[in-house]
């Protein structure tokens, strides 16, 4: 069965972050759709334009996990969107999966998604979650994977594949070739 994934694109949102978990999801053989927040055509934080698949509505329900990449101004932007707080937190109650990355995981402390939960997020930003976030577990892991909540973090661009791997071996693909394939593994033992 095809796994599904949706990744949340908000103008000001980070390019590596957004598009790096549809790369790796799409090579796998999955189902990976950019989503709009508000509109199909999207500028992202370096004014690059993305063109997404779709625009939020209800269907988020239906995905195997909904991906949030950082950027501030992207970030800001999915975490003030009521009707997408309104669907995560549905999909929560589901015990759907739901990742964010960089300064996305402040969406999720708004959300009430991160209560409990252990996360990571981009170096500083914790604060914020913390005064949000009930009895919430910061770490500084490169991905952090909350198994009980159905909650994977990471915390900037440059962890954006390990990020998109632990993703889609969340959804049950096998990671092994494609990260050879991709010099990932040759990166990890080489990287100085």
């Amino acid at each position: 069965m095809t796994k599904t994934a949706a990744v949340m694109i908000a103008d000001g949102c980070e390019e590596v972050e957004a598009l790096s978990p549809i790369d790796v999801i799409r090579r796998l053989g999955g189902k990976a759709d950019m989503v709009g927040l508000d509109k199909l055509k999207i500028t992202s934080a370096h004014q690059v334009t993305l063109t997404c698949d779709k625009v939020l509505d209800d269907s988020l329900l239906d995905y195997d996990i909904v991906i949030f990449p950082g950027g501030t101004t992207g970030a800001k932007n999915l975490r003030d969107n009521d009707q997408l707080m309104k669907l995560m937190q549905k999909r929560a109650q589901q015990s759907k999966w739901n990742a964010a990355m960089c300064a996305a995981p402040t969406a999720f402390s708004r959300y009430g998604l991160l209560d409990k939960t252990h996360y990571t997020v981009f170096p500083g930003m914790e604060g914020q979650i913390q005064a949000e976030a009930k009895d919430a577990t910061h770490t500084d892991n490169i991905v952090e994977i909350d198994k009980d909540a159905h909650i994977l973090t990471s915390r900037g661009p440059a962890t954006a594949f390990a990020y998109s791997y632990a993703i889609a071996e969340t959804l049950g693909y096998d990671t092994t070739n494609l990260r050879e394939a991709m010099q990932y593994n040759y990166l990890i033992d080489n990287i100085q």
